[in-house]
């Protein structure tokens, strides 16, 4: 048997941990070893805007920012255990990548 990495990424982190947490279930309920959900660092990605479109008045600026965060899930492959976790009603808000090795 190998181990299937489940890598999760969302703008909205409740949404993810949902996801977490519903694996998570499968995973104990069926007794396969498991690793995870681990933290992976939050990509932050921010514009700053000049607020007045002329260059008259004073510089202020509006800051804008979109966080990206990520979390990684090792389980041991089972075609059973697999096949539930691909069942998972997963949001839009959340992106799985799932890799066999």
């Amino acid at each position: 048997m190998g181990k299937a990495r489940i890598k999760l990424q969302s703008q909205n982190f409740g949404d993810l941990d949902q996801v977490c947490k519903d694996i998570k279930e499968i995973a104990n309920k069926s007794g396969v070893a498991m690793r995870g959900p681990i933290p992976l660092p939050t990509k932050v990605l921010s514009i700053s805007t000049r607020k007045t479109p002329c260059g008259d008045g004073s510089d202020t600026y509006e800051k804008w920012q979109m966080r990206i965060h990520k979390r990684l899930i090792e389980v041991t492959a089972d075609d059973r255990v697999l096949r539930d976790i691909m069942r998972i009603k997963i949001p839009d808000s959340v992106h799985v990548e799932m890799t066999l090795g």
